[in-house]
């Protein structure tokens, strides 16, 4: 079986896959100095309390945007599997032509959403990820990334609020039933949804302006589906997206398959 894991500012996201089909799923907290052995007790907890031999355990597909963890997940892979992990970044083999002024500082994360994307649906694409930061990624119908947008993330805007407005209370996600709020959390909620709706419809706008070709719009992350409600520029919401690209990375740079 196959381990991948995706290494976020918030979380960390483990899938394991059987074949092509995706058995397991888990998110956790990332904690930026977490040691090899605090790792190695969280996977195999995770694994064995899902009725999971971490003996199964035959390959390890990794991409992390905190590097602070990178030697420590290394570690964990040869310790608890026996394996050495693929760790997404320069020198992988992606199926992708990346086509901007400097392609070592492009996210791990960003490649395998992209990744993912191209494996699944056809034609041009943008990507949109839902989280830490809210990022776009352009990809052709030739499967050449051509660069995007970051902006805060969702979350970190409410969190932004909260902690730098004395008086903002901290607000729970979810869509209200009008655009004008009738109190501060009402308010809150409001600019939050419906302001990052709009914003997603206006850069999407924005960039199939300037693309050569239709592109599908496909949305992951965990405020994907919540913002898709209310935004008709999402043409798919792919809660997996990441994994299933992980998958393929790994897939493509391996020989035998797990």
């Amino acid at each position: 079986m196959l381990l991948v894991i995706d290494v976020g500012n918030s979380n960390t996201v483990l899938g394991l896959y059987e074949g092509d089909t995706l058995r397991e799923h888990w998110r956790v907290v990332t904690h930026n100095y977490r040691t090899s052995d605090e790792l190695r007790i969280l996977f195999l907890m995770l694994l064995t309390t899902s009725g999971v031999d971490p003996k199964a355990v035959s390959g390890c597909c990794i991409s992390s945007v905190v590097p602070q963890l990178n030697m420590a997940l290394q570690q964990v892979c040869h310790d608890a599997f026996g394996v050495t992990p693929l760790m997404v970044g320069p020198g992988v083999k992606t199926g992708m032509v990346i086509q901007v002024d400097n392609p070592k500082e492009v996210g791990a994360d960003r490649i395998v959403n992209s990744v993912g994307a191209i494996s699944k649906y056809d034609g041009a694409l943008i990507v949109i990820d839902f989280g830490t930061a809210t990022t776009f990624d352009v990809v052709t119908a030739k499967a050449e990334w051509k660069g995007g947008v970051i902006v805060p993330g969702v979350q970190l805007s409410a969190d932004a609020l909260f902690e730098h407005c004395a008086k903002l209370p901290r607000v729970e996600m979810s869509i209200p039933k009008y655009v004008i709020g009738t109190d501060t959390v009402g308010n809150i909620r409001s600019g939050l949804t419906y302001g990052y709706a709009d914003l997603v419809q206006g850069l999407t706008r924005r960039m199939m302006d300037e693309m050569d070709e239709e592109a599908t719009v496909v949305a992951t992350g965990g405020l994907a589906a919540l913002i898709a409600e209310i935004n008709d520029s999402i043409d798919v919401v792919d809660p997996w997206l990441t994994l299933d690209g992980l998958k393929a990375v790994f897939t493509r740079n391996s020989k035998d398959t797990p």
